[in-house]
């Protein structure tokens, strides 16, 4: 009786904390996971309120105090008549109860211990604490997977979900405007910087696609990388070459006008329509249709729409689980998603699907940056670069990304795929699978040319965008600039190029010529790549492996210049030559690598007399190095590109042997001009 007393005893404070156990079961249903996404244990907090929303008294405290229904009081306590005279008023508390058989009061009201109570209070506690408990934890277990699924699944989509277009309305948008860009890219900057320059008080208008203000892609894949601060990093600031730091946004966002009062602005200015599509140009009556219809008037228009990465087809309709581990990557969205995923402690598979630029430069990046995961890079070709560098300086290429850290796997391309049980293995040529917690595709881009058939526009069958001329103009007041632009270049015919200062250039170009200029695009643009500390590259022109090469490399150690004075004539006659200057002190000797024809066998043929150049079997080939060099790309025995291998601060020289067309005898005496001995 004393350990049951006691029981009784505690029951009103189990009920207590089964009702505040029970409680949060009641908010599950209005929590938004969103939320708590950064929240370790979301089972015990409270609705989320927007900011500045005012909260009623009643929900700062426990719902039952306002939800208990009231006390029924009788009218005679109100002051009334009782309405049955045959009832004597008396307090609530003091009703007279049935007295029949079973009843739980006694004549005079008070309470009667019955054995068979205290049994049923047992077990009701029992049976109400196991049920909110499984609740509870049920509960608990719901929120702590959602909050997973969400971080590994959701989080990646959450950057382009919930975006909303700016201005929200398309009829807060001018309906007429001086200036008109479609595209919010490096072209598009370009231009309207031009155009402010040529007429300050001009007001242009750009429709921009992406929900941001225009900012430079480059070290998405590059700087970006290099940060050890991950704060720094998701602020999209990095350090630039000179050491100093910036953010990949061109503009402050209080540089740009606002759309809806951009007209009004007596002094011009730039505003983006964030968010909005254009679906079709009207040349003729020069205007442009948004995806919801609304028109837009222009007198000079720009279509600076950029590229969009290629997928490999398994994946364009592949389930969401299996989406969710794959990118694509173009956007700083992408950046910010692939660095997120990649430093969870659980990725440990990082597999890079393409061998060229984007692809090696992401690899090697990564490796760098992330020692204790396993960065795999898998290419159709035998080397990385294998479609720009000639296949021994891309040879050379890959085994500097190897000892980077990148594994790589060539000549394999991913045929299909498997998922079970939360795992994604791609299957690979031959039957071979490899597991995958994250999969980036860097197969190429196709240029954004869907205006071209609602707009009656032309573009190139083989190499793709809008056809312009020199001028970069495709029709009256409508021009084409950056990516998505084929222009006739008038020293190397025509052509697309898909780089950072190309989008500049040509931005630049289209917006003078928008204000009147009338100028040919005669600028050479140029690119660069960097492949870990070893490997950095500048290069201009028509850079195509499948182009005869010359290469000129440097060396500058006295074993070497010893080795060229020990060469047999038929040596000295062989594909590889090597010819002595001095310099000081010091001998430096250049060697000349000729890649006549890219054919595999050829190729073969020009390392096999490399090799066999040997003068000492101990030491490794001179073949073996081309840590600094020019690379002539030929047409015709005319230069029609050139990479400045590990060189830098040339590319003026490039230009000016570019822009002479000649057909040089000796490319030996041509590569003095970049003074390659001298860094």
């Amino acid at each position: 009786m004393f350990v049951c007393g006691r029981i009784v005893g505690q029951l009103p404070a189990r009920l207590t904390h089964v009702n505040h156990l029970y409680r949060p079961v009641k908010y599950a249903g209005i929590v938004n996971i969103n939320n708590l996404r950064h929240s370790s244990d979301a089972s015990n907090k409270k609705p989320h309120k927007p900011s500045g929303t005012t909260i009623k008294p009643e929900e700062c405290v426990p719902e039952s105090r306002y939800l208990k229904s009231q006390k029924t009081i009788p009218a005679c306590e109100t002051g009334a008549s009782c309405p049955a005279p045959q009832e004597s008023c008396k307090p609530n508390s003091m009703q007279n109860q049935p007295n029949g058989k079973g009843s739980d009061f006694s004549k005079n009201g008070k309470y009667q211990f019955r054995y068979w109570h205290l049994v049923a209070a047992l077990i009701v506690t029992g049976v109400a604490y196991k049920i909110s408990s499984s609740f509870l934890k049920d509960d608990k277990t719901d929120q702590s997977k959602g909050q997973s699924k969400q971080k590994k699944e959701g989080r990646r989509h959450s950057r382009s979900k919930n975006k909303v277009k700016v201005p929200a309305d398309s009829k807060l948008i001018p309906k007429e405007v001086p200036y008109l860009l479609i595209g919010g890219g490096t072209a598009a900057f370009s231009a309207f910087r031009s155009i402010k320059s040529r007429d300050p008080k001009a007001k242009v208008l750009v429709i921009a696609q992406e929900e941001e203000f225009p900012y430079m892609r480059p070290p998405l894949s590059k700087e970006l990388w290099y940060n050890t601060d991950r704060d720094t990093t998701a602020q999209l600031r990095f350090n630039q070459w000179n050491g100093t730091q910036r953010s990949i946004f061109y503009e402050p966002r209080e540089f740009y006008s606002n759309v809806t009062h951009l007209i009004e602005s007596d002094k011009g200015g730039v505003a983006v329509a964030m968010g909005w599509k254009v679906t079709k140009i009207n040349v003729i009556s020069k205007t442009v249709t948004l995806e919801n219809g609304y028109e837009i008037n222009y007198d000079k228009c720009l279509i600076a729409t950029g590229t969009s990465p290629k997928n490999l087809p398994i994946f364009e309709f592949a389930e969401d689980n299996v989406k969710n581990k794959v990118i694509t990557f173009r956007t700083k969205d992408n950046f910010l998603d692939l660095e997120e995923n990649v430093s969870n402690p659980k990725c440990k598979n990082v597999i890079i699907i393409g061998g060229g630029f984007l692809g090696s430069e992401l690899a090697c990046a990564l490796a760098r940056s992330y020692k204790s995961k396993n960065i795999f890079q898998i290419y159709k070709e035998k080397f990385i670069m294998a479609q720009v560098l000639p296949e021994y300086l891309s040879e050379w290429t890959t085994k500097k990304s190897e000892a980077e850290g990148v594994r790589t796997i060539s000549n394999t391309e991913v045929q299909d795929y498997k998922y079970k049980n939360g795992r994604l293995s791609l299957v690979l040529t031959g039957g071979q699978t490899i597991d995958a917690d994250q999969v980036i595709v860097a197969v190429g881009v196709h240029p954004n040319t869907d205006l071209a058939a609602t707009s009656n526009l032309e573009t190139d069958p083989k190499i793709g965008g809008f056809l312009v001329n020199a001028e970069l103009e495709a029709r009256s007041n409508l021009w084409v600039a950056g990516d998505a632009a084929c222009f006739y270049d008038v020293k190397l015919g025509r052509r697309r190029v898909e780089h950072h200062d190309h989008a500049v250039t040509s931005g630049r170009l289209a917006g003078e010529n928008m204000t009147g200029a009338g100028k040919p695009y005669l600028h050479q643009s140029m690119f660069w790549s960097d492949l870990g500390p070893d490997v950095g590259y500048e290069a201009i022109g028509i850079v195509d492996s499948s182009l005869p090469t010359v290469g000129v490399f440097a060396k500058t150690t006295e074993a070497n210049a010893m080795s060229v004075n020990n060469l047999s004539d038929e040596q000295k006659n062989s594909k590889v030559s090597r010819s002595n200057e001095k310099s000081d002190s010091q001998s430096s000797m250049s060697q000349i690598v000729k890649n006549v024809n890219n054919t595999e066998d050829n190729v073969e043929e020009g390392k096999k007399e490399v090799r066999e150049d040997n003068i000492n079997p101990e030491q490794p080939t001179k073949y073996e190095d081309f840590e600094k060099g020019i690379v002539f790309y030929l047409r015709d025995d005319v230069v029609v590109g050139i990479v400045l291998w590990n060189i830098f601060n040339r590319m003026s020289i490039a230009r000016r042997v570019l822009a002479g067309n000649t057909k040089y005898e000796d490319l030996n005496e041509v590569a003095k001009l970049f003074t390659i001995h001298e860094d």
